[in-house]
């Protein structure tokens, strides 16, 4: 909670709002939210502290003033929701988010492993034709994919990473089996009008974006001793730190309260100057230059250590993003976005 400024954040909102609903009823909400909604507020709700009264009715009055806005009208229609969103953002942006609000509502099994422990998952589909695989990951959020993909052997990440790559879609009964199948491991789809728009070097991009550096080397090395040009279109949609750069200062400030410093001194040390020069322009004059001097100090970081911390920070930047929070530049942002 930003105690500054007297704003409460959306998670923070979210998790007074429960609080105040008493065990049973914040039980039933959180039922209809996805793992990582769950985690979130989850977190939020455990680490609130001093919450006053006035935030308490703050946070009722404005959810009472958001339902008072809601109609039922279209509600449930897919036809409705595929013309709003069309309208909205075109046919060519449209049809992928709508794949993924059908795909969603309609899968079970597949909807399941969202909710698994990446070593589980793994384990799951480990068996599985590496065409299986790519689907799967497909669907996971990026870096629970990335996390899978290092359970997985060696041998199988590059081949997965391509055909994830180059999946242009999945027919609805294909995918309706494959749900099926997934479903019967751990205890229906229904068709839409075309394939699905799971996949893509945009996925692949975003997986390894979240994979460790050094797997992230080696993957990458062997794609493009496989195919060259596809490589090269994987790596130009990746957002790697120095692309930090690109973010506009409102992105930065925003970022900027979420890593702690520690991460942030080791994360710098191995950093271009035009990003240590975007972080020091987006702080008070008194915090950039304790931030110097903190770089200064600091000896010798291994390379794994600044790449993990680059890592964690890039990871933080790419959620904020995945929540609307910032939007990040660089090459290919527009893609993930």
């Amino acid at each position: 909670m930003d105690e500054h400024s007297g704003k409460i954040s959306g998670t923070d909102r979210a998790a007074i709002f429960l609080l105040s609903l008493g065990e049973d009823k914040a039980a039933e909400v959180l039922k209809h939210m996805g793992p990582k909604e769950v985690q979130k507020v989850g977190a939020a709700m455990a680490s609130l502290s001093n919450v006053t009264s006035d935030q308490v009715g703050q946070v009722m009055e404005e959810f009472v003033e958001a339902v008072g806005r809601q109609t039922a009208l279209g509600v449930g229609s897919e036809e409705y929701i595929r013309k709003v969103m069309v309208d909205a953002l075109g046919e060519d942006k449209a049809s992928n988010i709508i794949d993924r609000i059908m795909l969603g509502r309609n899968t079970k099994g597949l909807e399941q492993l969202k909710w698994m422990d990446a070593r589980a998952v793994a384990e799951i589909i480990r068996l599985e034709h590496p065409q299986i695989m790519a689907i799967v990951l497909s669907y996971l959020d990026s870096d629970h994919a990335a996390e899978v993909l290092t359970f997985l052997p060696e041998r199988v990440r590059v081949d997965v990473l391509l055909r994830i790559a180059t999946l242009d879609g999945i027919q609805p009964s294909a995918l309706a089996e494959l749900d099926e199948i997934m479903e019967r491991q751990f205890s229906g789809g229904k068709d839409s009008v075309k394939s699905t728009g799971v996949g893509g070097i945009k996925s692949a991009a975003n997986i390894l974006n979240f994979v460790d550096s050094s797997i992230e080397a080696e993957v990458m090395e062997m794609i493009k001793d496989t195919d060259a040009d596809l490589g090269q279109q994987i790596q130009d949609l990746m957002f790697v730190f120095d692309n930090l750069a690109d973010v506009d200062d409102q992105g930065i400030q925003a970022l900027l309260r979420e890593v702690s410093s520690d991460t942030l001194i080791i994360a710098l040390k191995g950093a271009d100057d035009a990003v240590k020069e975007k972080i020091f322009s987006n702080m008070s004059k008194r915090a950039s230059e304790m931030l110097r001097d903190d770089l200064e100090a600091k000896g010798p970081v291994r390379v794994s250590e600044v790449e993990a911390a680059q890592k964690e920070i890039l990871s933080i930047a790419r959620r904020m993003a995945d929540a609307g929070d910032i939007v990040l530049g660089g090459k290919g942002a527009e893609e993930f976005l």
